[in-house]
């Protein structure tokens, strides 16, 4: 639209100061860019500037405003009280009524009083009158568009959504059952007292994610206990560092999922009794008895019927003249490796971009560096190495290769219209997360319809309720905001494209 902007990071702050402009992020007319974390890193500075308006994009992400843990949209919130805002998102609501109140704080801090009375008011929403209320009172604040508001104007293609169920091996079975009873243990050593809940939750992810997933995280608990024996500085990284590197999307799940009360980890070294560190050195050995029975196993039932999916779902798309793309979404960094590595030496070598939170790997800087080398010159580079790279590899998945592999890091924020097929390898256990990756396919301009296959473990319990209390919460979206398209399919054994 010919807009002037100007993308703020640390490279770009800089050179703004050195050019003498002490507070980079005022502009003369040009609208300013910036990165969530960005904004909180230089939150001082953005409370000076008297803005004519602000729009945060993907607002749902400072949902949990309301929470005390919550870091991040907590300095942002407190940064642009000053500031006229427009807040956009698809997906305003994900896991709780409290999350609407944490956007609404935002615009109006008086809107709804204090978090003790919307809770009392609309925790349960127990009568059509409470319902009808909390409609009312958001009202003049909340502006929601339908897709099927628009067909008169666009042209919205179908979706359809299949369940690809698979049977774990016996070895990766036995895996599944141990990790599951050692995460059930009274006392664990290895996972931090406060963060147990969410330490839990993302260890089980990684089990359920691949075999390659979890062995490098046990193989790092192992580490740590064994670090905390030795009494020493061990050249093992921070706990928090280790689980960020096997699982790109930490930060997120820990802004949803730690709870106010639950405390950081003890800070003082504790020391331990006989008994205590006879109990570590037993966890030490089972969990290497773990990583040792992971790296045992070659062969993942799941990455097997993947080629099943992929197979059968490339031929529908030739039949309908669709291009042969998918973009398949895993939780884990190491599954993403896996998926490469085993997809490459079966049929699609050459045909494989990865998409992350660093896009850091020498594949990834060659595609980007021989973007920058084409585009040299134009208005297409902006100048930032991380939104000229995410536009890199979006351009080389367009022209040059078959699939994407990609963690949640692509589930917001780029557009893949040229892309009709999405496989959930791994299903996230937050159903406006599904929804936020069929969107990246399923907007204006997708010209076929699109397909989502959802992968699901039979013998994972787990992962079976997960399932259903997805398709339960996707009622939540019937009544405060409208229908979400159906996103999670019909279970079917096997899987039937036509």
């Amino acid at each position: 639209f010919f807009l002037p902007s100007f993308i703020l990071e640390t490279k770009s702050f800089n050179d703004e100061l050195k050019r003498a402009n002490f507070n980079p992020f005022f502009q003369k007319e040009k609208i300013v860019i910036c990165s969530y974390q960005f904004a909180k890193s230089k939150d001082v500075y953005i409370r000076q500037i008297d803005w004519d308006l602000v729009v945060i994009d993907e607002a749902h992400r400072l949902r949990n405003v309301y929470k005390t843990t919550n870091k991040i949209a907590k300095a942002i919130k407190e940064a642009l009280a000053h500031a006229p805002k427009i807040l956009l998102t698809a997906t305003p609501l994900q896991n709780s009524l409290l999350e609407l109140y944490g956007l609404v704080s935002i615009i109006d801090e008086y809107s709804f009083g204090d978090l003790k009375s919307f809770k009392t008011q609309f925790a349960r929403l127990a009568n059509d009158s409470d319902f009808n209320e909390l409609k009312r009172r958001l009202e003049p604040i909340c502006k929601r568009t339908l897709r099927r508001q628009v067909l008169e104007y666009i042209k919205y293609t179908n979706r359809t959504c299949i369940v690809q169920e698979f049977t774990p091996q016996e070895d990766e079975q036995k895996l599944y059952d141990l990790v599951s009873e050692y995460l059930q243990r009274p006392n664990l050593y290895a996972l931090p007292p406060g963060q147990r809940t969410l330490m839990t939750l993302i260890l089980r992810k990684l089990l359920a994610s691949s075999t390659y997933a979890i062995s490098g995280t046990l193989q790092g608990l192992a580490d740590k206990l064994e670090g905390t024996l030795q009494k020493q500085e061990t050249q093992t990284l921070p706990f928090e560092e280790m689980i960020a590197q096997d699982y790109d999307n930490y930060d997120d799940e820990k802004d949803e999922w730690l709870e106010d009360d639950e405390e950081a980890e003890e800070k003082e070294e504790r020391v331990y009794n006989p008994a205590e560190i006879a109990e570590i050195r037993q966890e030490i050995e089972a969990l290497k008895q773990f990583k040792a029975l992971a790296k045992s196993i070659r062969v993942n039932s799941k990455g097997e019927v993947l080629f099943t999916a992929l197979a059968r779902a490339f031929e529908k798309l030739q039949e309908l003249g669709a291009n042969k793309k998918a973009i398949i979404f895993t939780e884990s960094t190491r599954t993403q490796e896996y998926l490469k590595n085993i997809l490459e030496a079966r049929g699609y070598k050459d045909q494989i971009v990865l998409f992350n939170g660093s896009n850091n790997d020498p594949k990834s800087n060659q595609i980007y560096q021989a973007w920058i080398k084409k585009h040299q010159g134009t208005d297409r580079v902006t100048g930032s190495k991380t939104a000229d790279k995410r536009a890199a590899l979006v351009d080389h998945f367009r022209d040059t290769a078959t699939i994407m592999i990609a963690t949640e890091a692509a589930a917001e924020g780029i557009n893949l219209q040229f892309c009709s097929l999405i496989v959930n390898y791994d299903l996230p256990w937050n159903p406006q997360r599904i929804e936020q990756r069929i969107g990246r396919c399923h907007r204006y301009g997708q010209q076929f319809d699109v397909v989502v296959v959802n992968f699901l473990n039979k013998a994972n319990a787990a992962e079976q309720r997960v399932y259903q209390l997805l398709d339960e919460k996707f009622q939540l979206f019937d009544g405060v905001f409208g229908a979400s398209d159906e996103v999670l399919g019909t279970i079917e054994s096997g899987i039937d494209f036509e």
